[in-house]
């Protein structure tokens, strides 16, 4: 039976993760549990920084960004000898179960925990929404509405010079929120993974416009895919548009959570708790969202999956731009 859980969260921080937060403690709580945080990461879990938290922890964070427990990277976890330091950690303050809130590389040491004997629970919470085994994770819709924000800024400017304005998002190797800010904003191109660089397709587009008078041109593009300045001279001369380049960067990660992050963050915090309380043997599981209903997945099975863009959307911009 497991009476002690401690939360972590790990990798890059997304808004909603204090809501998920919140909602594992709160729920743990109602359902009689003594309830633990892990001060960054999984380097605090090895380093012990370890703390049991009431109710009132938990206050006014849910519209917070960021995490209030904090995150940190620590490569070292690959190696067993870490894995095992980390397992004896939470031995010694005679912890049950963890529940680690981040994206892949969070799983992954949760899986090496699990294979230590530790129940553990994934929750999905980065901007990048790049987990194979949800639709959405948390903190997406609040980086896409920053997106959003910044590029109906950047419109005002750019119509007022009669610019092509190419802005840089993130999305790691996913191009969700490159992709999705397209179709919210109306832009006149997508450059991500599932959606190519196709330089003369994207040059005639661009020369018809400037013949056109149009007063200004959108495209999005994913982080690690192309060097934009390059791509932002060659637009200039072929086109006779003047380009110019916005990296949003670690902007999109700040701000309060959205509604809907908050709304997601809530369910996935109670279902790992729910999972947790109800469970007899020890448990690896990967929390997910389809249509709108939480799914749980055995961790290997969820680490297996390869992430895939949302059903018709490579089409719908095609069709929409």
């Amino acid at each position: 039976m497991i009476r002690k859980i401690a939360i972590l969260t790990s990798g890059g921080d997304a808004p909603g993760m204090n809501a998920a937060l919140r909602a594992c403690i709160r729920a743990g709580l109602y359902a009689g549990k003594e309830m633990y945080v892990v001060y960054d990461g999984f380097r605090g879990l090895v380093e012990g920084n370890i703390k049991v938290v009431t109710k009132d922890f938990t206050q006014d964070i849910i519209n917070r960004g960021g995490t209030i427990i904090r995150s940190a990277r620590l490569p070292e976890f690959r190696e067993l000898e870490v894995q095992k330091k980390a397992a004896q950690r939470l031995q010694d303050y005679d912890i049950d179960a963890l529940i680690g809130i981040g994206g892949d590389g969070t799983f992954m040491g949760l899986g090496a925990l699990a294979k230590l004997g530790i129940s553990v629970i994934g929750i999905p919470a980065t901007i990048d929404n790049d987990v194979a085994s949800t639709e959405e994770t948390i903190g997406f819709s609040t980086a896409l509405n920053t997106i959003c924000e910044c590029v109906d800024k950047l419109k005002d400017t750019s119509g007022s010079h009669q610019r092509c304005s190419l802005i840089e998002v993130m999305g790691r190797h996913c191009g969700d929120l490159a992709m999705y800010a397209s179709l919210a904003e109306g832009a006149e191109a997508v450059i991500c993974p599932e959606h190519p660089l196709k330089e003369e397709v994207l040059f005639k587009k661009l020369r018809k416009m400037k013949a056109q008078n149009k007063s200004h041109a959108i495209i999005l593009v994913s982080e690690n895919l192309i060097n934009i300045n390059e791509l932002a001279e060659k637009i200039a001369k072929e086109t006779g548009f003047d380009t110019r380049t916005e990296v949003l960067g670690r902007l999109q990660r700040g701000g309060s959570p959205t509604a809907h992050d908050r709304i997601i963050a809530a369910k996935f915090g109670a279902t790992a708790v729910h999972i947790l309380t109800e469970a007899k043997n020890t448990t690896a599981k990967i929390l997910g969202i389809k249509s709108n209903v939480i799914q749980e997945y055995e961790m290997e099975e969820a680490l297996a999956m390869k992430h895939e863009p949302a059903h018709g959307l490579r089409d719908l911009i095609d069709e929409l731009q």
